[in-house]
Formats: structure tokens, sequence, C-alpha cells
């Protein structure tokens, strides 16, 4: 792999993690800049395209030439975005487990479009157009390999493997699952009021379309995956062996716990159960309330907590309500850390590495200078490693 020096050592700690086995420090998403475009860092990278947050950072002092024209160029340009992907990788130092990966998504959820929506692309955000006003009398949904946004999709995904090789990894896409695609097809209110005078074929939908899922998925794969089968996943920086997936239901937060057994639990437990490692993405304080049905799902290796939009990030102590109810169910925790100044990072980090140890534990830092990096490193090689953690399950 090229722009990352260890990922022999990184893959392994890897596999560790979703075995719930590694040792030494936890697993550490560190991506530095290069010293060379420090300068550039003061928070207001250039206009005209460079203001865009990727998946691991921002483009800084990208060349003009570079710069996207419009929203096809940004999203559907196969050459173009490789080509900005390198710049970026160039400028960069991938340290910890981080590792180079390059995210080729129509947005969060583009399995809804691959079933009849149409995609509106913006600079900074990606929705999917509601398209079925009834869902009774829409058709059932079924594995299209025609249809017009999978094919551009896949044909992207192709050139893009085709462009990068062996050079790093292209991600497998978001493409959403259960009653979340609904939501994308009819509407978030219109979905609610499905719930309540649709129960039986809500709950048939959602079987259709776990149904269909891998469908799709190993089509993906299959362009992507590496020697070991294995696949990176999006925004969320991690890499496993063999099928790697990330499962949610955001919609969870407009549902009540029986509801959410009754509609979604066994949606996700069959979808998990056909995958080799599986990240649950919980989101918002409203979905809390469905942790302990998402925790009896054995085949659910690691939880990832966001607290919202603009929300702090996973390091607060409030949060220790679930990351109690992740450990005593045996699963490993992926945090993101931002909140407040680089000092802030070490010390909140500190806090969770003496209550629930150094094992199992996966933490996304921002994008940081190389002083700030290597001191960090050096940090948690130093006071963060083979930590038993204070936490008894």
């Amino acid at each position: 792999m090229m722009y990352k020096e260890n990922w022999e050592e990184a893959r392994e700690k890897w596999t560790n993690y979703w075995k719930h086995q590694n040792t030494g420090r936890p697993l550490m998403c560190v991506i530095a800049r290069k010293p060379e475009i420090e300068k550039y860092s003061d928070g207001k990278p250039a206009q005209g395209g460079c203001m865009d947050v990727i998946c691991q950072g921002k483009y800084y002092n990208l060349p003009e030439e570079l710069k996207w024209k419009d929203m096809e160029d940004k999203y559907q340009d196969a050459e173009r975005i490789v080509a900005r992907y390198r710049q970026f990788c160039e400028t960069h130092e991938f340290m910890g487990e981080s590792f180079p990966n390059l995210d080729v998504d129509f947005g969060p959820g583009s399995l809804a479009a691959y079933l009849g929506s149409e995609i509106g692309f913006k600079e900074d955000t990606v929705w999917f157009e509601p398209c079925l006003d009834d869902l009774t009398e829409a058709a059932e949904f079924k594995f299209d390999p025609e249809n017009k946004w999978f094919k551009k999709h896949i044909k992207l995904v192709e050139k893009c493997r085709e462009l990068v090789g062996d050079d790093f990894p292209v991600d497998m896409p978001d493409l959403m699952e259960n009653i979340d695609v609904l939501v994308s097809l009819r509407g978030a209110e219109d979905m609610l009021y499905d719930l309540i005078d649709e129960p039986e074929e809500v709950e048939e939908r959602i079987r259709q379309i776990g149904n269909i899922y891998y469908e799709y998925y190993d089509r993906f794969h299959e362009i992507i995956s590496d020697g070991d089968g294995g696949n990176a996943y999006t925004v969320f920086q991690i890499w496993g062996p063999g099928r790697t997936v990330k499962l949610q239901c955001d919609f969870s937060a407009m549902m009540s716990p029986a509801n959410f057994r009754d509609f979604i639990q066994e949606s996700l437990r069959e979808q998990a159960k056909k995958a080799d490692q599986v990240l649950y993405h919980l989101d918002g304080p409203d979905a809390i309330r469905h942790l302990d049905a998402i925790m009896e799902i054995e085949e659910i290796d690691a939880l990832q907590w966001t607290s919202g939009d603009a929300g702090p990030d996973g390091t607060l102590e409030e949060w220790d309500v679930i990351y109690d109810k992740v450990r005593r169910a045996g699963k490993s925790l992926w945090i993101k850390v931002y909140s407040g100044e680089f000092e802030d990072w070490i010390k909140n980090v500190d806090r969770i590495v003496k209550k629930y140890g150094s094992h199992s534990l996966f933490l996304l830092f921002p994008e940081m200078s190389m002083e700030q990096a290597e001191t960090l490193l050096d940090y948690a090689e130093k006071n963060w490693s083979d930590v038993q953690g204070e936490f008894v399950p």
C-alpha cells in the first residue's frame, strides 16, 4: 500500500480489534499534515473547492486544475476524484492505524437511489428525493442491475479501483439499510403514518430491503476487496477481513422501544449474520433508548456513538452509560475525539482508557500537525498501552 509504511502491522491490529484481542495501545486514527502544508492549516483552507471536508481531513493548497467545477466533477469524475485524493495523500502522513482510503460515495443511503429515488448533490451534502406516494401500491423491491444510479455508481467505483490499483483501498459505499432506506423513499412524516396505518407492509418492505442489501453490497465488494477479501468502509475509517459493514437505524430516534424491537431488531440481526465484521452507528440522544435491543445482537462487534450534528465528541462522562452497556455486552468501542484543544483530547482519552482499558478501543482524532501527532502517539505508547481498565462488566 502506498502512503502507509506499516500497513501489515495496522491490518493485524484491525483484525484483532474485531476479535476483541488487541494488545498494546488502542487503535488510533492519526493523520498529520506534512510540514510543507502547515502554513495553510490556520483553519481557513483556500476557497474554491478546498473548504470541503473529506473523509480524513481537508484539502489544503489544492492546485487550481484540481478544484471541482461542478457537482458532477466533484462526485462522479473518477480521474479527478482520484487525483484530488492522491494530492491529499501526498501532503499528509497516515500514522497509528489510520490508512489512506478513497471515499466514492453517492451520499449515505444510496440504496434508496437504486430503488427509484433521485439524488440531489450539493457542495456539502447529498439528499434523496421521496418517490413513493403509497407504500402498498409500490412494486416489490428487487435487485435491479439496470437502475441508472446503480450503473453510474458501480462504473465509478470500477474506474476508481482501476486508477488506484493496490495503492490504497476504495471504500465500500454507505448503502444504508432497513427503515432508513424507506424514509428516503417515502419521507419521514409519511413513514410515521405508515407505521401506524400499514405496519405489516412496513415490515414486509424492511424484509425486502434486507434481502437485496447484499445483492448490491457484493457487487461493490467484488471490485474493492483486497487479497484477504477485506474492505474499508466509508467515513468510519475502519478496515476488516471479509465482509465489513456498518449498520444503523437513524429513524429509531422517532420510534418507541417496542416498535424498534418489532420492526428493526430482527432485520439488523439477519443482516449482521451475513457479515464478518459489524460496526453499529448509534446517532443522537433519542436513539440511546434502543441500546439494550442493539446489544442483544451477538453478531454486532463494535459500537460507534455520535451525539448528533455539531454535538460534543464521544469522550464525555455523560456517555459512559452507553459505553458501560457496550462493554458488558463484550463489544468493542469506536470513539471520536474532537472537543476542546489538543491538550483536552489527551486528558479526555486518559479518562476513557483509565476506565475502559486500552483493548477493544478505536480512537479517531481530527487532522493535526506532525508535531502534535508525534506527541500524541508517544504519549499513547507510554500511558495507554495494555491498560486493564477499572470497569468491571
